[in-house]
């Protein structure tokens, strides 16, 4: 991990629980034994004093000390102040504490808790002012295309499904061939809207180079701030607390798919009144579509 990265990580504004989680295997193996009581049961830290918490990590006093300065906290307290923090966004379960043993109900119960916690995160970190640029730019858009690989790609078709109602072309693209044709026919006007949780991927940003070159506005939906959003003239950056050792990123897709819906009723709701209604009658025609026809 390079010098910048361990900066970032250990910014006094990051979940200090998300903190421990991905220093833990840089640490040392005394402090790792403080790092392990602390991701099993959070809450019980939280009341602990410095010689309890060292007894339940079976260390000495002064490695409870050593580990609180080396996840980026000044002292013990400081640490159970950014460590009530933390617990205040959801009870956090990490995928890191899983356990062999675990009944399937004592698993739903971390993974449902995890996935609280990751929402409460990504909501609370969520640039605000770009996503009323987003809106602006696709209330205002003559076509939207979607691009997204894997799980993203999934997050796109889920787009692609919502705006259409709001009587704007949408297109979904998972081909990377048909990417490349799509975004090079896109004109001034048109809304490139980038899916990529990494932001790495590099026909992602090649496909948004093509597009603003076109002309058209590129917004890029991504889990960070990565080498896409320099390419993007709005960013939306969705930062989960995903942990992709054991998982497929299910968690960051369940955000991505959130702000999807954020930003298509956001748009809804720009709609003239009689466009509403529209899509009031098509769900009323839906829905009886639905109920069983008697025999």
């Amino acid at each position: 991990m390079d010098t910048d990265t361990r900066a970032d990580i250990r910014n006094p504004n990051r979940n200090i629980i998300e903190v421990i989680r991905t220093l833990r295997p840089e640490l040392r193996k005394s402090d790792r034994k403080v790092a392990d009581v602390v991701l099993e049961d959070p809450r019980r830290i939280l009341n602990a004093t410095v010689g309890e918490t060292a007894a339940l990590a079976e260390v000495s006093q002064p490695t409870v000390l050593r580990f609180s300065t080396a996840i980026g906290c000044n002292g013990f307290q400081d640490f159970k102040i950014r460590l009530a923090q933390s617990l205040a966004l959801g009870t956090p379960a990490t995928h890191s504490v899983l356990l062999d043993t675990d009944e399937p109900e004592v698993v739903a119960e971390k993974i449902f808790d995890y996935t609280m916690t990751s929402l409460d995160w990504a909501r609370s970190r969520l640039d605000k002012a770009a996503l009323h640029k987003a809106i602006d730019i696709l209330a205002a858009a003559r076509s939207i295309e979607f691009f997204g690989f894997g799980a993203s790609g999934i997050v796109a078709r889920d787009a692609q499904q919502k705006f259409p109602l709001f009587g704007v072309p949408c297109g979904a693209q998972l081909d990377s061939h048909q990417q490349v044709m799509v975004a090079t026919m896109m004109n001034p006007g048109d809304v490139a809207f980038m899916i990529s949780n990494t932001g790495t991927t590099r026909s992602i940003i090649e496909i948004a180079r093509i597009a603003r070159e076109n002309g058209a506005s590129v917004i890029g939906l991504t889990g960070s701030d990565s080498p896409l959003a320099s390419y993007c003239d709005v960013p939306l950056v969705v930062e989960t607390l995903e942990n992709t050792n054991m998982y497929t990123p299910t968690i960051s897709r369940i955000a991505a798919l959130v702000v999807i819906d954020i930003l298509s009723t956001s748009v809804a709701m720009r709609r003239p009144a009689e466009d509403q209604a529209r899509i009031h009658r098509m769900k009323r025609q839906l829905s009886d579509m639905r109920k069983m026809q008697p025999i």
